[in-house]
Formats: structure tokens, C-alpha cells, sequence
């Protein structure tokens, strides 16, 4: 009999990366939804870990890759590391609070990649703290996803 791990594990990388194809409001995709549901399901870290990996690479190779990217994967593989903390107790609570955790995680991360890599701010506490105002109007819509795409998939 064949195991339906690796159809879940294969058809989430699939939906995850096809969802960043669609048109979308900003910041509103289910990849950290499905990196947080991975390492609350997957026993085996590095499964867990090639959801979101995967999804980013496969979409990433049609919409291009950029400086910050390894700071996106890396929130992405931190977030998969939040779930493994609600593996046991995938209560309304729990999973709740690991979602908000993702969420800041993401936006402090990304937005951190954003000033270590880009032109736009300069170096200092000023710029850092700019960057992160700046970024707050997608905050809204991070966390909105987030909740609404781990609705479905916990």
C-alpha cells in the first residue's frame, strides 16, 4: 500500500507554489501557513522543511529570485521550526499563537533582509527602524493570511 505522506508532502509544495503564480493582495500567501501545518505534521524535519522550500524554489524560478531571498527562505525554515513547538497540542490557542509567532517572525526577518540588502535605507539604527515602519501597511495583510490559510489547513 502506498503511503499518502509523500502525496500530502507533494500536493502541498505544488498548491503553495501555485498559489504565489495567482493574482493576490500583497503579503496574502500560504506558504507560511503551510511551513508552520509541515512541521506540525511532518515527523521528520526535513520533510517538513522541503514544503516551503520547495514551493519558493519551484514558483521563484518563474517570478526571479532576488537579494533578499535567503532571508525569505530562512523565515520560511524557522516558521517550520515554530510548528514542530505545536505538533502536540493543535488546539485553537496553540496554533494561534504559533501563527502570530510566524507572522512576526516573517515580517522581522524579510524586512531585517531588506535593509542588510538594499540600497534604500542606510545602515544605521534610523534606517533599520525606517525599514520596518515602512513595511508595517503589509503587516496587516501577512497576518490576515496567515490566520485565514492555517484556518484551513489545522
Amino acid at each position: 500500500m502506498i503511503s499518502a505522506r509523500p502525496l500530502v508532502l507533494f500536493a502541498g509544495i505544488l498548491l503553495a507554489a501555485a498559489s504565489r503564480l495567482l493574482p493576490h493582495p500583497p503579503n496574502v500567501a500560504p506558504v507560511a501557513a503551510m511551513a508552520l501545518f509541515a512541521g506540525a505534521q511532518f515527523s521528520h524535519l526535513a520533510a517538513a522543511c522541503a514544503v516551503p522550500l520547495a514551493a519558493m524554489v519551484l514558483s521563484d524560478v518563474l517570478l526571479g529570485f532576488h537579494s533578499t531571498m535567503p532571508f525569505v527562505y530562512g523565515s520560511f525554515l524557522l516558521i517550520v521550526l515554530v510548528g514542530t513547538q505545536v505538533r502536540r497540542r493543535k488546539t485553537l490557542l496553540p496554533v494561534v499563537m504559533a501563527t502570530l509567532a510566524s507572522s512576526v517572525l516573517f515580517f522581522g526577518v524579510t524586512n531585517f533582509g531588506v535593509w542588510v540588502m538594499g540600497t534604500l535605507y542606510p545602515k544605521s539604527w534610523a534606517g533599520l527602524t525606517t525599514a520596518y515602519v515602512a513595511a508595517l501597511p503589509f503587516f496587516r495583510n501577512t497576518v490576515l493570511g496567515d490566520l485565514a490559510y492555517v484556518a484551513v489547513l489545522f
